[in-house]
């Protein structure tokens, strides 16, 4: 039996007075899943992740993450997110998020500070093996030729592989990847995502992106949920994702993206 490593019940996420941004009754992902999360804006991808990760709070409902228990509501214990959680998490982002004007190869490196204590974060000083990790990471995104230069020298799709690489190097358990190839066109695309599953193969990690071309979570997830207006609408294998699914879950926007053509 699979461990699971997010678990969902009668969770709401609020913001304001507005309705809520995601309203899910029950979601369980399991262990090493390839899971990517589909739907039309606002539809509460983006809070879904930042939700996982510990960027925002539920209104009320039940949240579990890698073993760790949280409730919210009438009976909320106000448990904060431990460290040790934060660390088993890696987050790529939409806009690569990463430092302009510092080398490929530092951004890197920087994965590793959650694992420094004392001094070492202050003066910015990470043992040998870190080093090497960081340059193992850099090898393994097919970047060792720029891990010299700035960041601000690379291409849209290299940041983003430097964004990669720093996750790597973090060395979590599961890896959420938030709109990671929104910016990037579609055979960069398809590059990023293909190495991101394979990273999380790879690492025994469990893989949760949203992705806003259906196609590519039909390619490379081995499982796709649908969310619209908060709510989970669709879920289930990703061949079995069909046009009359993608309709479903995206209702008559006209906006919907044009599937790809083969794999």
């Amino acid at each position: 039996m699979s461990e699971s490593v997010l678990r969902l019940r009668d969770l709401r996420v609020c913001y304001g007075s507005r309705p809520p941004v995601l309203d899910v009754q029950a979601l369980e992902i399991d262990a090493g899943e390839i899971v990517c999360l589909i739907g039309p804006s606002g539809a509460g991808k983006t809070t879904l992740l930042r939700l996982a990760n510990g960027y925002v709070r539920a209104e009320s409902g039940e949240l579990e993450v890698l073993g760790s228990r949280f409730r919210f509501g009438l009976d909320d214990s106000n448990k904060q997110r431990d460290q040790t959680i934060r660390q088993r998490i890696g987050f790529v982002f939409q806009g690569f998020n990463v430092v302009e004007r510092a080398s490929v190869f530092n951004n890197v490196l920087w994965g590793s500070l959650g694992r420094q204590r004392g001094l070492g974060v202050l003066l910015s000083r990470f043992p040998e093996s870190d080093q090497r990790l960081a340059m193992g990471a850099i090898a393994e995104v097919d970047l060792l030729e720029q891990a010299t230069r700035r960041v601000d020298t690379l291409s849209g799709g290299q940041q983003q592989r430097v964004g990669v690489a720093r996750v790597i190097v973090q060395q979590p358990d599961l890896v959420l990847a938030d709109e990671p190839v929104s910016s990037l066109d579609p055979v960069l695309a398809a590059e990023i995502v293909e190495l991101l599953v394979e990273v999380a193969r790879r690492h025994g990690a469990t893989l949760i992106m949203s992705l806003h071309l259906p196609a590519l979570a039909q390619r490379f997830a081995s499982r796709v949920i649908g969310l619209r207006s908060g709510g989970v609408v669709w879920d289930g294998d990703a061949q079995a994702l069909d046009d009359i699914a993608i309709a479903a879950i995206y209702g008559s926007e006209t906006s919907l993206p044009a599937p790809e053509s083969g794999r």
